[in-house]
């Protein structure tokens, strides 16, 4: 390092110790430098040190006052400081001058001489560094205060120049002062260099203004881009906020907008209305004037002595004409006030309307009257009573006027006037004196038609009047099977008799025709509203029908519940569709919370029915809401309904499958996660476990049913939403390695096909973490979703993608070629990271790996290659016992259940067994063991025993011991009389060498057994324990003997619980029974009070016999004998018979029936209590004796 360069580092050293304010450093360092006679670098430190405007005299004169110094020594150093200090000053000042000589020459010689030499050149070239140096400094006083990461850096070189220099005081100092940072650690950054000063020195030389210019301009430009974009992207949210309300504005206007065209057209059509009710009135104006012609014809025969009454007629009929010519003009009149006032409010139209119906009724309620009034004063008998039959009629038709439409008013009324005035012109004679002239004879034969016709009209409404008064009287009296035979009569009544109150009591009776209707007659009931519907028209069926289910919705018989769900999907098509998504959703809403599951069904069918008639989208999460509620229904029937007609329904309908697939993920993990753990021991493999109740395991079970009927549904918008549209036409349904090679390019994005990996096997996988070994029928569940997904998406699908991110999942390493890099990280993290979380995926995930991923049809041989790496290879590598061994296993057994895989898992089996490693023959039969449960009787006989006989022939105990348990599994699981031959042979031989460890583990084996094998083999193993228990016990370890003694014990007891033959029971299980009681000192005190209680009962209650042979080893004859004997509190028999004799031996005792009973000989666990209440019972007896 040469000397320029070294006084170049060191100011630079010195210029940041003091703009960064380290003085202690500084001044350290300043000491430093004059130690070494480095006065030139110390010069500005001095300078500095001595500013009276950075340490005041006063204050330095108190800080001396504070320490002890020699003054004389003080002043002698001062006075040598100030003598370097003047010789440095002078010193300076001649180095100056020389630099001031150096550079006046430098210019000259550059100005005369530019391309000279070289050394010429140089010297150009350091004046120009000096100008650019110059440039530098100014334009780089602008950089403003350190940044951070600047500092920290510059932090660490100076510490480095420091050490590096041999200024370790001040490197020391510098440690102490730097409190923010660790110097020793410098973060890997680009100014973290070796000697990084110099590094920095020599950068500086090397690059031009220019460069360094443009490096800051570029610095600050990034940093003022950095601003505007932070800037830019809260302008963006504020800008997708007033979009946002700019939507909901526009929304709103949109559907006020639409309520103005729906209003504007309900005045259209009322404007129309109201011409036709105009027509209705010229018709019946013209109908009218035919009439009076044809009364005319009449009134002439009857001129003679009537002119009286002729001249009241044609006062009334002209009247009456008037008034006809006065309402057209007046309706006319407000036809075009109407036309003209188009754009005025729907109420005060809709008032005005109303007014005006209500003034024509009552004109012509008052024109009919007074034409009988006037008509009435010359009938006879005969149209006197044909009067007093039709006013009835008439007063119910004129009391329903404010239902009907006005033209319907107005014509029922021209008719009932028209009647009367025909009725009446039969007497009446009186010419008309209107000034017309007379009608011709067409004229009269076309009034003579109109008058039948409006007869027939008015027939056919007394008709219906009848039918209506006479159907309430008479359903009650048809048989109940025969019923539906009237629904034609209550139809046509319902459909046009002109009061309401008789249509709702007519409704009521058809929804109430039968009390308990089949479905057979709910289809009829239904057809007939359905066509009902039709006929009356929406806003009848709102008001009259409606109604009527609404009132059935609680009612007692599920029958009646079960017609209103089947209404409202068939009905909803008659009504508008606002009452669709209100009303009627209500009622299905509210029959889905219904007790009855048939009625749950049918609610779920007509949801599905009614969605496509809904109107918008508004009720759509109230329906979301209701499909998963009704697919969590604890009713397999209304589950299935819902996955298979609501679910796609609902997609259909409202296009949010994304949400719902969500939403279902969710509701998976949540019933799980809800649960309580296994274990509350904390970081435990049980307390991540949870223990799912019966509601929750059947919730998790129908969300994976319906995410696997979903399963279409995305596999469908993963095809069509593909990006890559030229592979995707030519892929057809499949997924290729073509089509994966371009996805992992990441240049898209394909949220549709991603959602299966990045969140679907993810959360699936996290649930089968929370799933307890013996949840295998939802861990079946599983098994099934992932082989559909493989089917579905292809085998190029199922290599790529669903088995790396399982084998990420169980910690095995896995190619993640075919992912995108922006995903990379989301797979990897579900690697486990800690013990537990290894045994977890082991012991959770494996499995779904081994059935799911790696059983489908082409992965075959991949799969018997990873069970053989597993199973044998596994075990080959290591010398110890495989850490995960019994997960493995199980694992294995989880795969055993399904059918396909058995004959290769016994080909790896056999491998297994005929190896020569204890280890992987011991998992052998622990693998044979827990597979019985899944295979035949065939299986057993040609596999598994051929396979458990070689084991148990091993020279290795352990080996040969864990064949025996797997001997008791095959005898729990078959009862096959050749299999029980061999296993009761294979016994024998493991009992032939008389140790203690085969014998208990046969007998433990066997009990486990014998509930559910034959009778063979319970005599065998009560014949071996009889065998044993007569022979003195082989050791004197009381250890050993009371394990020996608590094995035979359980198998008594178990062998109790079941129905022994009589001879086994007398000649073995007895005298074992008395063998055992005879070591006491190995005999538990529960197993004695169980033995002495089997003991009474088996011996049929003749226990003196019993108490002779117990009594020389028990010590307690006489307490026995005075609670079983004959005046004991269990000795008296139930018979009254008195008691047999005493015999020598049990043997000799001939077994009576036991009065017991199979469940007391189960739920013998409680032996005091059931001592202590039969005895209480025999001494109640006795006492009420």
């Amino acid at each position: 390092m040469d000397v320029v360069e070294r006084a170049s580092l060191c100011n630079c050293v010195v210029n940041f110790l003091l703009e960064e304010k380290y003085l202690l450093s500084a001044f350290e360092l300043l000491h430093e430098l004059l130690e070494d006679g480095r006065e030139a670098q110390a010069i500005r430190l001095k300078e500095f040190f001595s500013d009276p405007s950075h340490f005041p005299p006063d204050q330095i004169s108190r800080f001396n006052s504070l320490r002890v110094a020699d003054p004389q020594s003080l002043l002698e150093e001062k006075e040598a400081l100030e003598e370097k200090l003047a010789i440095s000053g002078y010193e300076l000042r001649l180095a100056q001058e020389d630099i001031l000589k150096l550079k006046t020459e430098l210019e000259k010689k550059a100005a005369f001489l530019p391309n000279s030499s070289k050394s010429n050149s140089d010297v150009s070239v350091d004046h120009g560094q000096d100008i650019q140096r110059q440039k530098r400094d100014a334009s780089y006083s602008d950089l403003g205060p350190l940044k951070d990461n600047e500092r920290r850096d510059l932090n660490c070189a100076v510490k480095e120049y420091l050490l590096l220099a041999g200024y370790r005081l001040t490197a020391m100092t510098f440690y102490e002062e730097v409190i923010d940072q660790n110097l020793d650690v410098w973060q890997n950054t680009p100014a973290c260099v070796p000697d990084a000063l110099r590094h920095y020195y020599y950068q500086y030389l090397s690059s031009t203004s220019e460069a360094a210019e443009e490096k800051i301009a570029m610095l600050q430009e990034n940093e003022s881009l950095l601003k505007a974009n932070e800037k830019l992207n809260h302008e963006k949210e504020c800008l997708l906020k007033n979009k946002d309300l700019a939507d909901g504005q526009i929304m709103a206007l949109t559907k006020s907008s639409e309520a103005l065209h729906k209003d504007l057209k309900d005045r259209e059509n009322l404007v129309q209305v109201l011409k036709q009710s105009l027509e209705h009135q010229r018709k019946d104006l013209n109908d009218c004037r035919a009439e009076i012609t044809s009364l005319k014809m009449h009134i002439e025969g009857y001129r003679s002595g009537r002119s009286w009454a002729t001249s009241d007629v044609d006062d009334v009929q002209s009247q009456s004409l008037e008034r006809y010519k006065e309402e057209i003009k007046s309706l006319q009149m407000e036809m075009e006030s109407l036309k003209a006032k188009n754009s005025i409010a729907t109420d005060a139209l809709d008032s005005s309307n109303c007014g005006k119906e209500s003034i024509q009724g009552e004109e012509n309620v008052v024109e009919i009257h007074e034409d009988k009034t006037v008509i009435s004063h010359q009938v006879d008998t005969t149209s006197g009573v044909l009067e007093n039959q039709d006013a009835p009629l008439l007063a119910c038709q004129t009391s329903d006027d404010s239902m009907k439409k006005p033209e319907e008013v107005a014509q029922e009324l021209l008719i009932s006037s028209s009647s009367e005035n025909g009725t009446a012109g039969n007497v009446v004679n009186a010419p008309k004196q209107n000034g017309e002239p007379p009608p011709e004879e067409s004229e009269v034969l076309k009034s003579d038609n109109i008058g039948g016709k409006i007869v027939s009209e008015k027939t056919g409404l007394g008709t219906i009047q009848i039918l209506s008064d006479a159907l309430p009287k008479i359903v009650p009296y048809v048989l109940i099977n025969h019923r539906e035979e009237l629904l034609p009569l209550i139809m046509c009544a319902i459909e046009r008799h002109p009061d309401s109150s008789t249509r709702d009591s007519l409704t009521h009776t058809l929804f109430n025709l039968i009390k308990r209707p089949d479905e057979q007659q709910r289809r009829i009931i239904m057809d007939a509203c359905v066509n009902l519907a039709k006929n009356v028209g929406e806003m009848r069926t709102e008001t009259e029908l409606l109604p009527q289910c609404w009132e059935q919705i609680n009612h007692m018989y599920e029958e009646r519940r079960l017609l209103v769900a089947q209404s409202c999907g068939e009905l909803a098509e008659f009504v508008r569709p606002e009452i669709r998504d209100s009303l009627i959703l209500s009622i299905v809403q509210q029959l889905i919370e219904d007790s009855g599951t048939v009625v749950r069904d049918a609610a779920a069918h007509n949801l599905a029915l009614l969605l496509p008639l809904f109107p918008n989208m508004d009720k759509y999460f109230k329906v979301e809401e209701l499909m998963f509620q009704l697919v969590c229904d604890p009713s397999g029937v209304v589950v299935e309904t819902t996955l298979k007609e609501l679910v796609p329904a609902v997609i259909n309908w409202g296009n949010k499958l994304d949400h719902i697939l969500q939403i279902l993920l969710s509701h998976i993990l949540g019933s799980s996660q809800r649960c309580p753990p296994l274990s509350g021991v904390e970081g435990s493999v049980e307390s991540h476990l949870h223990v799912l109740g019966e509601r929750e395991r059947w919730n998790v079970d129908v969300l994976l049913r319906m995410l696997t009927e979903l399963l279409p549904f995305v596999h469908q918008k993963a095809i069509e939403t593909c990006p890559f549209p030229t592979v995707s036409e030519s892929m057809g349904t499949l997924f290729s390695t073509s089509l994966l090679e371009l996805y992992a390019g990441g240049h898209v994005e394909w949220p549709a096909f991603e959602w299966m990996h990045i969140d679907c096997f993810p959360s699936l996988i996290q649930l089968a973490c929370l799933l307890p070994q013996k949840e295998d029928n939802l861990r079946n569940r599983i098994t099934k979703f992932l082989l559909a997904v493989s089917e579905r998406f292809g085998d190029s699908y199922l290599t790529h993608i669903m088995l790396p991110v399982l084998l990420v999942a169980i910690g095995d390493n896995a190619d993640l070629t075919f992912f995108p890099s922006t995903i990379h990280s989301v797979i990897k993290g579900l690697r486990p990271k800690t013990a537990i979380a290894e045994r977890l995926a082991t012991m959770c995930v494996l499995p779904l790996l081994l059935a799911g991923v790696l059983g489908a049809p082409c992965k075959h041989e991949q799969l018997v290659e990873y069970l053989r790496n597993l199973l044998v290879q596994g075990t080959v590598k290591e010398s110890q016992p495989t850490k995960r061994n019994a997960e493995i296993v199980d694992a294995v057994r989880f795969l055993c259940t399904f059918e396909e895989h058995h004959g290769m898992i016994f080909n790896i089996l056999w491998e297994m067994v005929v190896s020569s490693n204890i280890e992987m023959k011991i998992s052998a039969a622990n693998l044979l063991k827990v597979i019985v449960p899944y295979i035949d009787a065939k299986v057993a006989s040609t596999h598994v025993l051929p396979a458990l006989v070689t084991l148990g022939s091993d020279q290795n105990l352990n080996v040969k011991y864990a064949s025996i348990d797997a001997f008791g599994a095959v005898a729990q699981h078959f009862k096959n009389d050749m299999i029980v031959d061999k296993i009761r042979v294979q016994m024998d031989a493991f009992l032939e060498d008389g140790s203690h460890e085969a014998t208990i583990a046969v007998v433990r084996a066997l009990v486990v057994a014998i509930p559910h094998t034959t009778d063979k083999l319970r005599d065998y193993l009560l014949s071996k324990i009889f065998q044993f228990t007569t022979m003195p016990s082989p050791t004197s370890d009381v250890m050993r003997r009371r394990e020996r003694v608590n094995a035979f014990c359980e198998s008594i007891r178990a062998l109790d619980a079941t129905d022994l033959p009589a001879t086994s029971v007398r000649e073995l299980l007895l005298p074992a029974i008395q063998n055992l009681l005879k070591d006491l000192d190995a005999l538990d005190p529960a197993h004695k009070e169980a033995l002495e209680i089997i003991l009474k009962e088996r011996s049929g209650g003749t226990l003196e016999a019993i108490s002779k042979v117990m009594g020389a080893h028990l010590g307690i004859a006489s307490s026995v004998t005075s609670l079983f004997g004959e005046g004991g509190l269990l000795g008296k028999k139930d018979s009254g018979d008195p008691p047999p004799e005493p015999v020598e031996s049990p043997r000799a005792v001939p077994p009576p029936p036991a009065e017991d009973t199979r469940f007391m000989k189960i739920m013998r666990g409680n032996f005091t209590d059931m001592l202590r209440g039969k005895a209480k019972n025999q001494e109640d007896t006795s006492t009420g004796q």
